[in-house]
């Protein structure tokens, strides 16, 4: 069993502003946030949602019909779902004590390629999860985190060597979106994985399930692997 607390820290984008090609906002995909709670709270975790700034704002396109299940349509829809009362009570990261965390886990949504890289909160916690010899996980967009996130001893990224996932460039093609990141100045998964001395693995489709995991960890491509990501990560946390 892991000395580390049995507490995990879920990571939210703090930024909704405008982002799609026709002005909607981006923001929490909502789903790789839920779907990584419901795994972790089932698997004994007390688990807090933080963002940088203690607010957020949910990705309209992450919670259309043709992007969510009728079964996660219904917790969505239900303000009273014990997930949505936990976002109500989202947290800001700074005010949060780091060493209370042994599993820290990023969720996802093009939000993350705007706020991630400078969550300075956010990446403090991380660092000190790692530090302590704990997970870190991260789905989707949210790697975009990773190369900021520093190995104490090395003074280097986390995963610096190691091999990672994330959202393919095919995938932003595929969504007519990678016109838009690069007129943001926005750094793709793989770009900034790959600066960062990663070794970047891909799925066969955008949208696969597919998960890689190096040692304590843990990322996965898209929102159908945010499930499979976080149940990799309990995974890992158990063998610590």
């Amino acid at each position: 069993m892991s000395p580390l607390p049995k507490r995990a820290l879920l990571a939210i984008t703090s930024y909704h502003g405008p982002f799609y090609p026709n002005g909607d906002p981006t923001g929490l995909y909502y789903t790789e946030a839920l779907h990584p709670y419901t795994v972790l709270t089932e698997a004994g975790f007390q688990v807090d949602l933080a963002s940088e700034t203690g607010e957020y704002g949910v990705d309209p396109h992450s919670v259309n019909k043709s992007a969510i299940s009728d079964a996660d349509a219904l917790v969505y829809n239900d303000k009273k779902s014990e997930f949505n009362q936990q976002l109500a009570r989202i947290k800001k990261a700074s005010d949060l004590d780091p060493t209370a965390y042994g599993l820290f886990f990023a969720s996802a949504g093009h939000g993350t390629l705007f706020d991630y890289p400078k969550a300075s909160g956010l990446i403090s916690i991380a660092e000190s999860v790692w530090a302590r010899g704990g997970i870190v996980s991260a789905v989707c967009h949210a790697p975009a985190i990773l190369p900021h996130i520093k190995d104490q001893k090395t003074g280097k990224s986390i995963i610096n060597g190691r091999n990672v996932t994330g959202f393919t460039d095919k995938g932003e093609v595929e969504l007519n979106l990678m016109d838009k990141i690069k007129e943001l100045n926005l750094v793709p998964i793989a770009q900034g994985a790959t600066q960062a001395g990663a070794t970047y693995k891909e799925p066969e489709g955008a949208f696969d399930v597919y998960t890689v995991v190096d040692g304590r960890l843990v990322t996965g491509a898209n929102p159908p692997s945010a499930h499979a990501t976080a149940v990799k990560a309990v995974e890992a946390f158990d063998k610590l």
